[in-house]
């Protein structure tokens, strides 16, 4: 099979390749401390030590709460009565948990698995991870609250406001309401729960907007990071929302704001710029509002380098076998993947789309390539994403209808919740992954499939318009819309050679073990670090004046 694509894909690699560096900031904070220090981690090396390292060292050990609705834990009750603990299918406990658990911190969360409370104490407490682990502290919603201001405001109001991916936001004034209530819950838990002046407070995303602002009114001393996950959009755009100053004004409550890219950033300042009276201080990448500064700061995030899957997996031709197995694939059929959350924005209509038209284009496909779809259920109770249910099984049905044989089927469908394992399973028994976002912060599908290959095999099909393809160069970057452009990529990268396969996954893994999770988390910390001894500085400065 030749190379069907319209585009050379070692020039695109090459001309986006440099762009995995740009994102950085300055030099390395610290770095006499940790020369002085005989026992400070090695300055080439990004992991949990060197977290904790900061954190005791930089940040004098200070209390680390991290703050998000989703928890890392979810304990549900089969209807056999026993109970089940599940890991959700999220790229921010994914990426968060190594941090939280590096810091021995304190988690605060949405609990809402059907078994959670009687697996919590009194106060909503959980110990995960035993001595060496991290606190949960789960709070509860009514199913009212849960409604407005997890379905409603988040995610019928501002998920589809920050995605360009064709659906309407629905701005619902009760859901507004019961948004601003459920974030000043979450406020006054972290704040009952920090027991000091002045912890250090991870908030993270669209979820909790307003609780950087909250937690500044009662912890004035506090420093606060807010991490927005998802994208952030132009200011003509954000303007639309009615609630657009409260959101703006609670995260400038943080001491730093995060995004995953510059243009996010960007973007933020011209939203402040348009709507708040604030001064942008464009050189440092600041506001201030009344003498106060927030750092608005990108921070591409990442996933846990080396996986905590990868010792215990077998090879990659061992899952290869137990995956076809399972699935009654042929033993010779090449297999692609695709793992989302049953999005909208994850393009996995378009992705389905493309694999048809790989079949019609390029014949010799059919019988020898099967593509698997990971579709775990998300978010349910919202219309909109019955209706993308729906129409991923019309779309699978229609093209196995087309195409199936009695010993072939083209597409398999997986709708169902897979723990982390599974999932690292089937990313090693792939030839290829297609990662199809129509608009995605980072996606970290994408970097956990190139951890998973270690045999350096298999092809990474990445979309333009994700973060991580500005890290990610030597992917092949479609637009997922072009299906002409997309099912070339499938195409090319089932013919492609192993020694060129090795030669692209040789770099992908160079930059996602060198950008993993906790560089993303020790850059943030370091830099709240800087803000932390600022502010001591000028307190100090202005107590010895009133004195």
């Amino acid at each position: 099979m030749t190379n069907p694509t319209r585009r050379s894909w070692t020039q695109q690699a090459r001309s986006t390749g440099e762009s995995r560096a740009r994102e950085e900031r300055g030099g390395r904070p610290g770095d006499a401390r940790r020369l002085a220090d005989p026992l400070a981690p090695p300055l080439d090396v990004w992991n949990a030590s060197r977290v904790r390292w900061i954190v005791e060292r930089e940040l004098n050990g200070a209390k680390v709460i991290v703050v998000a609705n989703r928890a890392p834990r979810i304990h549900e009750r089969n209807e056999d009565g026993s109970v089940r603990v599940l890991h959700p299918a999220s790229g921010l406990v994914t990426a968060l948990e190594p941090v939280v658990r590096a810091t021995r911190g304190l988690w605060v969360a949405h609990g809402s698995g059907s078994a959670d409370r009687e697996n919590s104490d009194e106060g909503g407490r959980l110990m995960v991870g035993g001595e060496d682990g991290y606190t949960l502290r789960r709070l509860w919603l009514t199913a009212e609250e849960e409604q407005g201001y997890y379905y409603g405001c988040a995610n019928e109001a501002l998920w589809p406001l920050c995605h360009l991916a064709h659906a309407r936001p629905l701005f619902r004034a009760g859901d507004w309401g019961h948004y601003r209530a459920v974030n000043q819950r979450f406020a006054d838990a972290v704040c009952e729960e920090a027991g000091v002046e002045d912890p250090l407070v991870l908030v993270q995303d669209y979820h909790l907007a307003l609780v950087p602002a909250m937690i500044r009114r009662r912890l004035p001393h506090a420093t606060i990071v807010s991490f927005w996950h998802i994208p952030w959009p132009n200011a003509e755009r954000f303007g639309i929302c009615p609630w657009d100053g409260e959101l703006l004004e609670g995260l400038l409550g943080s001491s730093i704001v995060g995004f995953h890219t510059r243009l996010h950033c960007n973007n933020f300042l011209d939203a402040v710029d348009r709507r708040l009276e604030a001064r942008i201080d464009r050189e440092d990448q600041a506001v201030v509002i009344a003498g106060n500064k927030t750092l608005v700061r990108p921070y591409p995030i990442s996933i846990e380098w080396p996986s905590p899957f990868e010792a215990v997996t077998p090879p990659a031709g061992e899952c290869g076998r137990e995956l076809r197995a399972a699935l009654g694939i042929e033993p010779e059929v090449r297999l692609g993947v695709g793992v989302d959350r049953l999005d909208y924005t994850k393009g996995i209509e378009e992705r389905l789309l493309a694999v048809e038209r790989a079949f019609e284009r390029f014949p010799e496909l059919r019988g020898t390539f099967t593509f698997v779809q990971v579709a775990a259920p998300s978010r349910t109770a919202i219309e909109r994403y019955r209706q993308l249910g729906e129409a991923v099984e019309r779309v699978t049905s229609r093209i196995n209808q087309r195409f199936a044989t009695d010993r072939w089927k083209p597409v398999v469908l997986l709708r169902k919740h897979h723990e982390g394992p599974e999932v690292f399973r089937i990313y090693r028994a792939a030839n290829l992954c297609y990662v199809s976002s129509l608009h995605d912060g980072m996606n970290l599908v994408a970097k956990e499939f190139i951890s998973a290959r270690d045999d350096l095999r298999g092809t990474l099909v990445l979309s333009r318009f994700t973060g991580a393809a500005r890290e990610l160069g030597e992917a092949l970057l479609v637009n997922p819309y072009d299906l002409e452009e997309a099912s070339g990529a499938i195409a090319a990268a089932l013919s492609m050679s192993e020694m060129e396969q090795a030669a692209r996954m040789t770099a992908l893994r160079a930059t996602v073990s060198e950008f993993n999770v906790f560089r993303w988390a020790g850059r943030m910390l370091v830099e709240a670090s800087r803000v932390r001894r600022r502010e001591q500085m000028t307190d100090a400065i202005d107590r010895s004046e009133e004195g």
